[in-house]
């Protein structure tokens, strides 16, 4: 069994630093960002306060009522007084139940708006932030956002936040009304209770870190479980399960060690505050016994602070069973602002160059990039593809072979030189107008849960029938989706019985249907057998008429027809021309070729 303390020490300076400094800016971004609901949770507040009100003013009655019978025991029972009296505790009390009931209604319709605003506005930051963003961070921490942190904050919003409005309203109002009763018994019960309470706020200020530790460790937890996952024949065929879960084992007794010690620390709260009610209840009856005795309170005031007592402690109790979820949800919030506030690609709007019908000339012009400024990947690059050319990228894994069709397509910034589309500069214009110009077909086969049509069609709303009829006979999946039982209409889920290399003819068709200018291969024909290979290569043949087109391939027999290969090796272009051309200078592209030739023998 592992040892939880062993496998997870936690840097105690660091956290207590973190909670400190990041518990008040968390509490300001949300308060922030709730601004436009404002005036509705005022409205909330104001019903909650009224509400309260209500309640409160039920034990006077009460009192009055009970020195009425202590009064009519000697002589007779003023029944008619208690009558109303009665009647006035009821109304209060159902009063104070509507307005309770429509401040809790209405706090549930805004911690669902402000989830969803808080998912909206992450799904929009995660098209706006470069790629290398997620380079750095695993798919499943960026989900556990979307999905854990979330509904951390919308469920205290929506339980925690309605009781501690209720709480503070009813601790205030019963504070007042104590005072104005007795100041004696009042003291007297605020003391002792406070005295819990003020426990209560250590516990909490000691707690926080652990929280915020807590839901940082469920995110790598997550993203850790779906990647696992998504590789899980990988994991079985090298019958990796034991390592998979001997890892999984050291995460979650992290999650174990930071969540047992948050929950257990303010776990405390709530019987300390039941034993500091009872504490109340027990001054309360000594002082108001002595009062009593002394002449200075009727038995009617004891029976009213008996009930203020068990309303002063109740929002207590409410406040630290509640603390627990706000610490989560604080928690939550340090991540989920922490991620809206990461750098943004830059703002294009004020970018006035489109380009539109282009003639398709490409020019790369010293070109160099890296993912780090002291490990450069593209180093020098030039070269100029012109119109309708065919230009086939060939090299070595890790040459940096994508990397320079990433760079054209502005999912990466230059580090320095220029990449021009018809003389203007691709950083003229914007990333939507670049996405425009190119068709795409990458390695990785990406269809979403959906009809055929839609995957084909996707986001290119205006392709009639003859031409999907078209594309799909130029693929040649025209006979398999008539062969599914709604043709077009068949809906692609995960259980469905496509193949892999059905599917990235599927993505090569909606590259056709796209009919862009300009076209980028990215190991379009990898997942496909050597048959249907022949006949998207036919396709892509016809495709590639007229339009200027990069293609990547490992397999050299597919680029054969290029009108200019270029072979790259460690960023650089080792050598460049024709198939023939290349083979008879019996270089670096010869080496290559050879040995896929002497593989297929």
């Amino acid at each position: 069994m592992t040892n939880p303390q062993k496998n997870f020490t936690m840097n105690k300076n660091y956290y207590d630093k973190k909670a400190k400094n990041t518990l008040k800016n968390n509490y300001l971004n949300f308060f922030h960002f709730i601004g436009n609901y404002k005036w509705i949770i005022l409205a909330a507040i104001a019903l909650s306060i009224v509400g309260t009100i209500f309640n409160l003013i039920g034990p006077s009655k009460v009192s009055d009522m009970t020195n009425i019978i202590t009064e009519g025991i000697k002589t007779s029972i003023d029944i008619k007084s208690i009558e109303k009296i009665a009647i006035v505790l009821c109304a209060l009390y159902i009063g104070g139940f509507v307005f309770n009931y429509i401040q809790g209604y209405i706090m549930a319709i805004v911690s669902q708006r402000v989830s969803q605003n808080m998912r909206h506005n992450i799904i929009r930051k995660i098209n706006k932030l470069p790629l290398k963003y997620f380079d750095s961070r695993p798919v499943g921490d960026t989900l556990s956002l979307v999905t854990n942190d979330i509904d951390t904050i919308g469920q205290t919003m929506n339980q925690s936040f309605s009781a501690l409005i209720s709480a503070v309203s009813m601790l205030i109002g019963t504070i007042l009304m104590m005072f104005l009763t007795n100041w004696i018994m009042a003291i007297a019960g605020i003391i002792s209770a406070l005295i819990g309470f003020s426990f209560m706020l250590i516990i909490a200020s000691k707690s926080q870190k652990y929280f915020i530790t807590q839901q940082v460790v469920l995110g790598d937890v997550n993203g850790y479980i779906e990647e696992t996952f998504s590789g899980h024949i990988v994991v079985k065929a090298y019958n990796g399960e034991k390592k998979a879960i001997n890892n999984f084992a050291k995460m979650n007794d992290k999650l174990y060690l930071c969540a047992w010690k948050s929950q257990f620390l303010s776990g405390i709260m709530m019987p300390l505050m039941v034993f500091v009610g009872n504490l109340a209840y027990v001054v309360v009856c000594i002082v108001g016994a002595i009062l009593a005795v002394r002449g200075d309170v009727s038995f009617g005031t004891i029976v009213a602070f008996m009930i203020y007592i068990r309303l002063f402690t109740s929002p207590l109790q409410s406040i630290s069973q509640a603390s627990n979820s706000v610490q989560s949800m604080s928690a939550a919030c340090e991540r989920v602002f922490e991620f809206l506030d990461e750098k943004e690609m830059e703002d294009e709007s004020y970018k006035m160059v489109y380009l539109d019908k282009i003639a398709g000339d490409i020019s790369f012009e010293h070109v160099m990039f890296g993912y780090t400024t002291d490990k450069m990947i593209i180093k020098d690059f030039s070269f100029n593809a012109k119109k309708g050319e065919k230009i086939a990228i060939v090299g070595p894994t890790g040459a940096g072979k994508t990397t320079i069709v990433n760079l054209l397509m502005r999912f990466y910034e230059l580090t320095s030189g220029t990449i021009r589309i018809d003389g203007v500069s691709i950083s003229e214009i914007t990333r939507e107008n670049i996405n425009n110009l190119f068709g795409m077909v990458l390695q990785d086969s990406w269809l979403f849960e959906g009809t055929i049509r839609e995957n084909l069609i996707y986001n290119n709303e205006n392709v009639s029938e003859k031409d999907l009829d078209k594309v799909c006979q130029m693929t040649g999946i025209d006979k398999f989706i008539k062969q599914l039982p709604d043709g077009y209409d068949t809906i692609i889920k995960d259980d469905e019985s496509i193949s892999a290399g059905q599917k990235q003819l599927i993505t090569i068709a909606r590259a056709m249907l796209k009919d862009s200018p300009l076209l980028i291969l990215d190991e379009a024909t990898s997942n496909v057998d050597t048959r249907t290979e022949l006949q998207v290569q036919n396709a892509m043949d016809k495709l590639v008429e007229g339009r200027t087109s990069f293609v990547i391939a490992h397999r050299l027999s597919t680029i054969k027809n290029a009108d200019c290969i270029l072979v790259v090796k460690d960023g650089n272009i080792v050598e460049s021309g024709k198939h023939k051309d290349l083979l008879m200078k019996n270089g670096f592209y010869a080496k290559l070729y050879n040995s896929q030739f002497e593989k297929t023998n």
